[in-house]
């Protein structure tokens, strides 16, 4: 199994700024990140998470590498 070269993931340039890929697949998550928020709190299922936060950060850390898996077709 080969190693993923470094070509795989081309920088971004926006604005001048060269930006790594791994930052728009961030950005990215954030969007169902917080619609998810939003549903979660509405309907009230917060009630039956234990810590709030670290629930919040696992949902972004899942998300985020959903996005990352499904992002990189290379890899499968």
């Amino acid at each position: 199994m080969q190693a993923p070269g470094l070509g795989l993931f081309p920088d971004t340039v926006l604005f001048g700024f060269y930006l790594p890929p791994v930052m728009l697949w961030a950005v990215l998550a954030l969007v169902p990140f917080l619609i998810l928020r939003v549903v979660l709190q509405r309907f009230g299922l917060y009630r039956f998470v234990w810590h709030r936060a670290l629930f919040n950060v696992a949902l972004y850390v899942l998300l985020l590498g959903g996005i990352v898996y499904l992002g990189v077709p290379a890899w499968l």
